[in-house]
């Protein structure tokens, strides 16, 4: 995944934490959106979340790769406009229309605060990782090559979750990871012509490394947040996923912050901007927007959540990345060439096959509910 999935992505086993949940769930009010094709509004909204998803994550993606490309070179910098927009979430939360949809809970106590501190700050230290990581591989791989290993996020979150969230390795899992290690593979052998230019062979292995590593971060976020949701925090609601959101961003931001100041990058950030090729003026609204672009690709992922579920909130942020190889043969000259094409036909094969398998999870949930409901409808007839 893209760097922005520092603050969205994690959000995606949300809805799965819960396997039997009430009929007033979103889980299972989904089944009943998809038997009422009329409702013409609601397609409509999901459709525009979509839109956003896409959309931002390949604007903010893109603007990212052009701000190394026309001088810029803090990558403390670049990391923390993946993160500083969150305020523009709060804004979101605070408006949403979503915020009284859902309110699901357990009986169960609620975490203590300083319980709560710990998850966000911990959550929220690895975000920070692997966003700069995520930054590393953008400025020194092509957009294309960045995009296509960046989906090995999926193989990774596969894995963890074997371990920390029962996971089971069904066939399509076990495909999904063979496709996706095979892809990254032919793209780390493979010579690339167009990287960067001034990066050497070195630097794209760096870039390599680092995106693999992020990816692979990213995936344990994915997994720790769930287990987290399971077994701390034991809410599914629009609210508790906000925080989570909201929370992490903001020791993520705190904690690059940090790293800019202290790395001394800072004092570099007017020279920066005076050397930019595009000069002072495009220097700020680059980083500006790409910061207000990530926000835009964070509220369409939630929103989807809520309006369809995680499964398929996941489907359209990952269904972005083959997507970016593209925009960057158009906008940056990256070159095609076979093992590339080769690479995202197995990363896009591997992909469906993941989500395939999430599909009939879901399916299996959704029938083992409906089976429940009956029975307790039964149960109280009888009595």
């Amino acid at each position: 995944m893209l760097p922005m999935s520092t603050l969205c992505v994690f959000l995606l086993p949300v809805q799965e934490t819960e396997e039997s949940k009430p009929e007033e769930n979103i889980t299972a009010s989904n089944q009943s959106i998809a038997r009422t094709p009329k409702n013409c509004k609601r397609w409509l909204r999901i459709v525009l979340y979509t839109i956003l998803v896409l959309s931002g994550q390949a604007i903010a993606t893109m603007l990212g790769r052009l701000y190394f490309n026309k001088g810029g070179k803090s990558q403390w910098m670049a990391t923390l406009m993946q993160l500083a927009g969150f305020p523009i979430v709060i804004l979101y939360y605070c408006f949403s229309p979503l915020q009284k949809s859902t309110a699901t809970s357990t009986n169960t106590r609620p975490p203590s605060t300083m319980i709560l501190i710990s998850v966000y700050v911990s959550l929220g230290l690895l975000v920070a990782a692997y966003s700069f990581l995520y930054s590393i591989g953008l400025r020194y791989l092509p957009v294309s090559t960045y995009s296509l290993i960046s989906v090995s996020q999926l193989a990774f979150n596969a894995f963890f979750s074997y371990f920390l969230n029962s996971q089971k390795f069904t066939p399509f899992i076990i495909n999904s990871l063979i496709l996706l290690t095979i892809s990254s593979v032919l793209l780390v052998s493979h010579d690339d012509s167009s990287t960067p230019k001034g990066i050497s062979r070195g630097k794209y292995v760096i870039g390599f490394i680092c995106t693999i590593g992020a990816s692979a971060a990213n995936g344990l976020d994915l997994s720790l947040a769930q287990f987290c949701f399971q077994k701390v925090i034991k809410r599914n609601s629009f609210s508790a996923v906000m925080d989570m959101i909201i929370y992490q961003a903001l020791v993520a931001a705190s904690a690059i912050l940090v790293g800019l100041f202290a790395s001394g990058e800072w004092k570099g950030i007017k020279g920066e901007m005076e050397e930019y090729e595009l000069g002072k003026i495009s220097y700020i609204m680059t980083l500006v927007w790409i910061c207000i672009f990530w926000q835009v690709f964070s509220i369409g992922v939630t929103s989807l959540i809520f309006e369809m579920s995680s499964l398929f909130s996941n489907a359209a942020s990952i269904l972005g990345l083959p997507v970016l190889p593209i925009l960057a043969v158009i906008f940056f000259g990256d070159k095609m060439d076979c093992i590339k094409v080769v690479a995202m036909v197995l990363a896009v094969w591997g992909f469906l096959s993941y989500v395939y398998q999430q599909y009939l999870d879901n399916h299996e949930s959704g029938s083992e509910l409906k089976n429940m409901n009956v029975n307790n409808e039964a149960l109280k007839a009888s009595s």
